[in-house]
């Protein structure tokens, strides 16, 4: 196992490669940042490799784009790994699911090719139903935070898993049940939200009439997945896990309440889908370049400046849920240790490098200085800490030259190779592949 690193390079070895000393059943990949670090294409990267590629929390609040060819895929509640011909998807029980806008994302991938069918797609029979009244409610709990706004997408996430909690919320199995007690339940859930917000428009009996038609058309797809995933760990299957949003959005360890509303750590892989942590292998994250995030709240290494401008122009960093456009900062290893306390990455993928190319020179934020306090692994727990944070950088010289064609490491400018050395070296996860373009075949593998 790697030294734990102290951010100089006097004190800190490159780690080597490490594995669970365990057959890996469960290959896990993970955001470590905001969010946005381009999960799905290391997803599509390594999901013919899998038979099962699944999500296990979030909603369709996600947002994962894969390139294949000229065609390019935007998923936000189907796992992405779906590209792969030979994979089973399957949506746990971890996740939230809009039914008619699930359906309206299928038909939105068939018309490119894809085939998603109930032998190709499988759903949790417990995963919670997000309805239409849960998005009104979430775009009304945005509107009144003034100027303190979470960020949400408004695709109601947040108040379904707010339903969840309170226990008033509803299954894939009560709709496919007994319909008569779903509309009573249903219409206790309507009554609920209307005494909180008593604006709501809500028309219960078409409402009811569209979910008994989503009802038979979700049938097909539903089953047990915590019995299908265990049968397929005792056959031997490889099955791949693809976490949405990210470690500094996740419910219990990101900058509350700046976050989404489930674990979308490793932790999360367990509740979320039934699987027992020993049959989790590798834990991979994915390190963006540089740093983005959505939404309000403290950013200690933003760059609002043409700096700034530049990495949005180039990334073009905008959401592929929202379409907003995202903050940009320098990378921040501060984030990135505290992640891996909680993941524990047996190794990374660094994404979108090519997008540094024109620089001259390159920041890394290597330690907050939070009232005269030097921290370098801690992650502040409230945003009025963040906010106060001076960062202490290190700067690199850039490369200045092209890396999008690049396919070998040695092949890289020595500088981007300098680059991707020192976040390894910092840290003190080893390093597997590198992202230098939006390509399928733009991953550079680090040997």
């Amino acid at each position: 196992m790697a030294n734990r690193c102290n951010g100089t390079q006097e004190n800190c070895d490159i780690p080597s490669k490490r594995s669970r000393s365990l057959d890996p059943h469960v290959t896990v990949v993970l955001g470590t940042q905001w969010g946005d670090e381009g999960k799905g294409k290391v997803v599509d990267m390594i999901s013919h490799k899998a038979d099962i590629v699944c999500r296990c929390q979030g909603g369709n609040n996600a947002g994962h784009t894969v390139v294949v060819g000229k065609k390019e895929y935007a998923f936000h509640i189907l796992p992405s790994g779906v590209v792969n011909p030979d994979c089973v998807a399957v949506i746990g029980n971890g996740c939230v699911i809009h039914l008619k806008q699930l359906f309206e994302e299928i038909e939105q991938n068939e018309v490119k090719g894809l085939r998603i069918c109930p032998s190709r797609l499988q759903i949790s029979n417990r995963a919670h139903i997000v309805f239409d009244i849960h998005q009104k409610a979430d775009g009304l709990q945005e509107s009144v935070r003034g100027k303190n706004l979470i960020g949400t997408t408004k695709r109601g996430i947040g108040p379904a898993y707010s339903s969840k909690a309170t226990r008033n919320g509803l299954r894939i199995c009560d709709l496919i049940g007994d319909f008569g007690i779903f509309s009573e339940k249903y219409q206790h859930l309507v009554e609920y939200f209307m005494q909180r917000y008593p604006n709501l428009e809500v028309n219960v009996e078409a409402d009811l009439k569209e979910l008994s038609e989503l009802r038979d058309r979700i049938r097909p797809f539903v089953t047990d997945t915590v019995l299908y995933l265990h049968d397929a760990v005792k056959e031997g299957k490889k099955i791949l896990i693809e976490g949405a949003q990210s470690s500094i959005l996740d419910l219990d360890f990101g900058l509350y309440p700046y976050v989404t509303s489930s674990n979308c750590s490793v932790g999360g892989v367990c509740t979320g889908l039934g699987i027992p942590p020993h049959e989790i292998g590798e834990v991979y994250g994915v390190v963006k370049a540089y740093l983005t995030r959505v939404g309000s709240g403290g950013f200690p290494t933003e760059l609002d400046n043409e700096h700034g401008n530049l990495l949005v122009d180039r990334g073009h960093e905008y959401g592929v849920t929202t379409g907003r456009r995202r903050r940009v900062g320098w990378l921040d290893i501060v984030m990135l240790r505290y992640s891996n306390m909680i993941n524990g990455f047996t190794a990374i993928a660094i994404t979108k490098l090519d997008i540094l190319d024109v620089f001259e020179e390159i920041k890394i934020g290597v330690a907050y200085i939070i009232d005269g306090q030097r921290m370098e692994s801690s992650f502040p727990a409230t945003d009025e800490d963040l906010k106060k944070v001076t960062v202490e950088y290190i700067t690199l010289p850039g490369w200045k030259k092209n890396t999008e064609n690049v396919r070998s490491f040695k092949e890289l400018p020595k500088e981007a190779q300098n680059y991707v050395n020192k976040i390894q070296e910092l840290m003190g996860v080893q390093v597997k592949w590198i992202g230098v373009g939006k390509a399928r075949d733009s991953i550079i593998d680090y040997n």
